[in-house]
């Protein structure tokens, strides 16, 4: 929001049942032209999948992230929040709004969730896909529910087969957590979507609606499924550089 001598750092969130391992792709490009740029795993899922019984609420993801920008000393930071991590950057940006608001830069929601203030993950789901959700939850004596099969994102071949193996369960504790933020602070903030439409994920339907009627938003259309960090991870890197540098 505030103009630095050095460009912002791009920090990355992933969505439900991925880690930063999803960036893989994605990370290489952004460094290789200049950006200093960062994937966090958030506790549960990942490489950290072995803390699932540690996580509370979006709270403990929110607190991963800010910990990461504390951590690595980010003075301005591009918060990029993909799926679920779209309600997890809209918890950090409140907090970094509250605390030391020169060091948010702006926000970029990846076919993400758009949440209002109050509102859980599972606000913008239908009856349906929550009441699934939970009784997957059962197996697990309600810790977690597992991922999809990949094709949902539509991946195939051997993204779909990668994306398949890394998966883990997601932790239930997130899913009717509520978010409570400044929604008029919030909206102060440059947001830009990436709207994923070949295939669209049904579940993001609400989000890609409310930032098309919500003032403030810029968009941006990829043609590739819900993945794009895997299935057009150039095309991905170019709109964060772009907008990276957009606003300096």
């Amino acid at each position: 929001m505030t103009s630095h001598s050095q460009p912002p750092s791009i920090v990355l969130v992933h969505g439900a049942w991925h880690g930063a391992w999803c960036w893989r792709r994605v990370l290489p490009v952004l460094r290789a032209a200049g950006a200093t740029a960062h994937a966090v795993t958030l506790t549960g899922v990942g490489e950290r999948s072995h803390l699932l019984t540690a996580v509370s609420g979006v709270e403990t993801h929110v607190q991963d992230v800010l910990a990461l920008i504390e951590a690595e000393e980010l003075a301005s930071v591009v918060l990029v929040g993909h799926s679920y991590g779209g309600l997890v950057v809209t918890g950090v940006a409140d907090a970094l709004l509250a605390q030391s608001p020169e060091r948010l830069h702006s926000l970029v929601y990846v076919d993400a969730v758009v949440p209002h203030s109050g509102e859980s993950w599972s606000s913008t789901h239908t009856p349906e896909t929550i009441q699934a959700r939970l009784n997957q939850a059962e197996a697990s004596g309600g810790l977690s529910f597992p991922a999809p099969d990949a094709s949902v994102f539509g991946l195939e071949g051997a993204d779909r087969a990668w994306v398949n193996r890394r998966q883990t369960p997601q932790p239930v504790a997130v899913y009717r957590s509520p978010l409570k933020f400044d929604e008029a602070a919030w909206a102060r903030v440059p947001r830009l979507f990436v709207d994923c439409t070949s295939p669209a994920l049904p579940t993001i339907a609400v989000s890609r609606e409310r930032v098309r009627a919500q003032a403030g938003w810029q968009l941006q259309t990829l043609a590739t499924g819900h993945d794009p960090m895997v299935s057009e991870p150039q095309a991905l890197a170019d709109i964060l550089l772009k907008w990276q540098a957009q606003s300096q």
